[in-house]
């Protein structure tokens, strides 16, 4: 895998998302606008975005009357989520910082 920045993706609400789905199979709707906290029609501009990049894909359907949509990344924006985080581990790298979770960063003076 070749490391690759994606503008796309590293605007944070997408960063967020996108994260959220490379832990998942399916997301339901309700889960990612919750966890993000976004409105239904913010969540919705994000995730057709996303849609039109080929990142996401995103089923509907109803469980009674109720719809419920669910999404999913597809195998191109699980690539492409995959050479942006290796782009961001480059960009940690050469600027020396030791990063530790739950630490702040060291190596600044």
């Amino acid at each position: 895998m070749t490391a690759q920045f994606d503008d796309l993706i590293h605007a944070p609400t997408r960063l967020s998302l996108v994260s959220l789905l490379a832990a998942t199979d399916w997301a339901d709707f309700k889960y990612l606008r919750d966890t993000v906290g976004l409105s239904d029609s913010a969540l919705s501009k994000q995730l057709t975005t996303l849609e039109e990049a080929g990142y996401v894909g995103i089923r509907k359907a109803f469980v009674g009357k109720r719809p419920r949509t669910s999404v999913r990344l597809t195998p191109a924006g699980q690539a492409a989520f995959a050479a942006h985080v290796a782009a961001l581990q480059e960009i940690v790298a050469r600027s020396g910082l030791t990063v530790v979770p739950d630490q702040p960063a060291t190596g600044l003076l």
